[in-house]
């Protein structure tokens, strides 16, 4: 199903027991490296996010990896990976908000609102491009939407799509989510791409579909690329075909070091007294720091470094303090 991403990163361990030669004797398994950063993934088409992860670890040879958020097999584009220390951070990108390039087709309804499925219904589409855009106008701000049942979401601990796989639909209330911006990038009815920017949790196959339906012929999804997380985009991206080509120098040159999840939180750059005390954990009065007090409590949270630039971990600045929230430990990052 094609949808935001929706979910914490999942730390990988490599727990598999080591293969056996066709003579039986078992193969020395691939040292792992300790390795931080977040490499940023421009996933192929037919590829699960978990897919994606599995092969980016094997092929950095990494000990800890966790991705921040799914993708659909049908959906490709920006996948952030994070390795090592970077796991600690990847609920940032989490909560972001999601920038998608899709494309919806007009007139046919499927039962998982995008390409996956067959056609459930077929209407015809009377309505032109300006009627297509006054329709698209409606959903831009705070809107509600309704998960769809084809979806990872549970309902007394079973997902929503093993309902929807055995024929049975359930109740499902509707969610406010945030349509940032909306906008046609080019119509050739029925088929229209649009780019939308979104909070998280919303589903942009159901903002198909209601687009449809509000047009009066229904909508599904045939298409879904995406181009921003946060502050990170698609730009800087690297594909699994060109990692797999590379050797292991080359490959390394495309993390992002951890703070690259960071970067919309203000800086405080700390002395070694107050680092020290900081990385124990202890909580440091703001009027003993050289700081914009004013921008930190407003950001409420920011990203900490020591005197070297080593990034330190992530704070909280309020009443008064900078109170340690999450740690990178000694020699990471």
């Amino acid at each position: 199903m094609l949808h935001a991403a929706r979910r914490c990163a999942r730390p990988n361990s490599d727990m598999t027991a080591p293969s056996k030669t066709p003579q039986g004797a078992a193969r020395p398994k691939v040292p792992r490296r300790l390795l931080d950063g977040v490499l940023l993934l421009d996933k192929p088409l037919g590829l699960s996010s978990n897919d994606a992860l599995i092969r980016a670890k094997r092929l950095f040879r990494v000990k800890k990896a966790g991705h921040t958020g799914t993708l659909d097999p049908l959906a490709t584009g920006l996948l952030p990976l994070c390795f090592g220390e970077a796991t600690k951070f990847s609920q940032d990108l989490l909560d972001a908000d999601k920038t998608y390039e899709a494309t919806m087709r007009l007139g046919i309804r499927t039962a998982t609102g995008d390409a996956e499925s067959e056609a459930i219904e077929t209407r015809e589409v009377r309505c032109d491009e300006a009627a297509v855009r006054e329709a698209m106008a409606k959903f831009v701000g705070e809107i509600v939407q309704v998960p769809p049942m084809y979806s990872a979401l549970k309902r007394d601990g079973k997902p929503l799509y093993e309902y929807a796989r055995a024929g049975q639909t359930v109740e499902r209330e509707g969610r406010q989510v945030t349509i940032l911006a909306l906008e046609m990038i080019a119509c050739a009815l029925p088929d229209v791409m649009f780019r939308v920017t979104c909070s998280k949790g919303t589903y942009v196959r159901t903002l198909a579909e209601d687009i449809g339906e509000a047009l009066g012929c229904g909508a599904h999804l045939v298409m879904l690329r995406r181009t921003g997380v946060g502050a990170l985009t698609l730009e800087h991206a690297v594909t699994l075909d060109a990692l797999t080509a590379a050797d292991e120098p080359a490959r390394d040159a495309w993390l992002q070091p951890v703070d690259a999840l960071l970067s919309t939180f203000p800086a405080v750059t700390l002395n070694a007294e107050a680092a020290r005390r900081f990385t124990h954990g202890q909580r440091l009065p703001l009027n003993e720091l050289t700081l914009d007090r004013t921008a930190c409590e407003a950001a409420d949270r920011v990203r900490v470094y020591g005197e070297e630039g080593r990034l330190l971990g992530v704070a909280k600045a309020g009443n008064g303090v900078l109170a340690p929230e999450r740690l990178v430990v000694s020699g990471a990052a």
